[in-house]
């Protein structure tokens, strides 16, 4: 019976510096900042960083040293990938988690295409399933991987005023499947309820599809009346790139997602 005892002791103890040790391994990561070649390039290829207020872009810095540590780049269709894609895509992703405690973790890998890849969509009908392949620029799936093109995830970087950036539209796909699917309502921050985003997204979301089969133009891409989650993620592009014709056409779309995100992108200079 001691010897039970021993061997669970060992093993608890085990497990428990396993997890002490990881803590400690992501503190020193999040504290760590980049080198100075590394900011060069981020800032470079990815601009609305020099927008950030001083105290987020320091804590962007640890936060893509977190994400390079944790995520795999995997090219795809002969790609070599660069410590210049790694950078601009995690600096990306890591903007919109910047001052929040939500995380990507379900996140190992990401699969990098040149340009725009071929896809198999599959749609459901009552008993009848049909398939179709379609060229995307971006996927996001569930618990991972995400999938980009590097050809529009670089020139939706460099361009950060036209409202479409494929990297926040995917991984406002992650951050929305962190509540167990991918259906428009992510984890809510502190002080967000639930019936309130309902009220103001579904709100919104059903003027958009309004608008957009009326053939008006909309500050929100018109992909957005796909579906619930496809307008949560295009609205998350123009949050943060267009934060001030956001907030002008909906300014409750705009104060969710402030609260969401713990930011205001209309104060940045």
């Amino acid at each position: 019976m001691l010897i039970f005892f021993a061997i669970l002791l060992l093993v608890a103890g085990g497990v428990g510096y396993y997890f002490w040790s990881r803590k400690q391994a992501r503190a020193t990561l999040l504290a760590t900042p980049l080198s100075e070649h590394q900011r060069a390039v981020i800032e470079a290829m990815v601009p609305i960083v020099k927008r950030l207020p001083p105290d987020l872009r320091d804590r962007l810095q640890g936060k893509v040293n977190l994400f390079l540590d944790q995520v795999d780049f995997i090219g795809c269709d002969d790609l070599e990938v660069t410590e210049e894609m790694q950078l601009s895509i995690a600096a990306q992703a890591c903007i919109l988690v910047v001052n929040s405690d939500m995380w990507y973790d379900n996140l190992t890998t990401i699969l990098i295409y040149p340009n725009a890849f071929k896809s198999q969509q599959r749609r459901h009908s009552g008993y009848v399933v049909t398939e179709q392949e379609i060229v995307r620029t971006g996927e996001s799936w569930d618990r991972g991987p995400v999938i980009l093109s590097w050809a529009h995830s670089r020139q939706g970087a460099r361009d950060d005023h036209d409202g479409h950036n494929v990297v926040f539209h995917e991984f406002a796909h992650q951050i929305d499947d962190l509540s167990g699917g991918t259906n428009g309502v992510p984890l809510l921050a502190e002080g967000q309820t639930f019936a309130e985003w309902e009220r103001v997204f579904l709100t919104a979301f059903e003027a958009h599809v309004h608008a957009v089969e009326s053939g008006r133009r909309t500050v929100i891409d018109p992909y957005g009346a796909e579906g619930h989650e496809e307008f949560f993620a295009v609205s998350v592009e123009v949050f943060f790139e267009r934060p001030q014709a956001l907030k002008h056409e909906n300014p409750e779309v705009y104060e969710q997602l402030s609260k969401l995100f713990r930011l205001d992108p209309v104060a940045w200079v």
